[in-house]
């Protein structure tokens, strides 16, 4: 099943509109990507922190769910400094370091960084249906909403369907190896799967017509956006300036 551990929480963000965070999240995340000076990115990472630590999320699962960013930051930062042209700052052997690599290596770190901690603080704080409501309030495709309720609705009967099948095969003596018989098992397994599948589809669809689906799903919930929600997004928002001035200034010091 795809995990949602930030969902289940009370502190402020979890109790603000979801619709603020989601386009809070965007557009930090937005200016985040496009800025280049340190001051302005060093200042985003302390702010997304912050944002992580407001939210009260469990450190380790947050760090379990960083460790994939590190592999690829670590490799990043192997190649970037070694492949890039520019001053010298470093030589190992036939192999030297250069300045703009290392700055493009540490602009991607502080980047990576800061827009990931505040997307988990912002929208990993909500489940994946409140997402999709979420979306459908803010004018998003309705067919893309109805995709992805679908999509993770039926993720994990198709998953309970692929064990099904696997369980069936390994009863009667199958076992992978790398090999013909292996491939073809399990090209039959990916077929049946598709088969499946698609005969649930027709019956889903066939059993949401019968209770009156006329495409739009409908929530219970209510967005509401208070007094401290608005408070914490002119907040929000005042940073974002700030990171834009920041950035300004980086490029234009006179």
């Amino acid at each position: 099943m795809i995990a949602e551990p930030f969902a289940i929480g009370d502190s402020m963000i979890h109790r603000m509109d979801p619709r603020l965070r989601v386009l809070l999240a965007a557009a930090f995340s937005f200016i985040a990507a496009l800025s280049k000076g340190f001051p302005a990115l060093s200042t985003a990472l302390v702010f997304s922190v912050l944002l992580v630590l407001t939210a009260r999320l469990d450190l380790k699962r947050l760090i379990r769910r960083l460790l994939p960013l590190w592999g690829f930051l670590l490799l990043l930062w192997l190649v970037l400094p070694l492949t890039s042209e520019g001053e010298t700052v470093a030589r190992i052997g036939p192999l030297s370091a250069a300045r703009e690599g290392l700055e493009l290596s540490a602009q991607i770190t502080l980047k990576s960084h800061a827009i990931l901690l505040a997307f988990t603080a912002w929208v990993a704080t909500m489940s994946f249906v409140t997402l999709g409501h979420t979306l459908n309030r803010l004018r998003a495709p309705e067919k893309l909403v109805h995709l992805l309720l679908l999509t993770y609705r039926y993720i994990f009967v198709l998953e309970g369907e692929y064990e099904r099948l696997l369980r069936a095969a390994r009863v009667r003596g199958f076992r992978p190896g790398t090999n013909l018989h292996t491939y073809r098992t399990y090209a039959y397994l990916i077929g049946m799967l598709f088969l499946r599948a698609a005969d649930r589809a027709q019956r889903v669809h066939r059993a949401m017509r019968c209770r009156g689906f006329q495409g739009k799903f409908h929530s219970l919930y209510r967005f509401r956006a208070t007094r401290p929600d608005w408070i914490g997004a002119m907040m929000t928002t005042g940073v974002m300036i700030g990171l834009i001035y920041l950035e300004w200034k980086t490029h234009n010091p006179s």
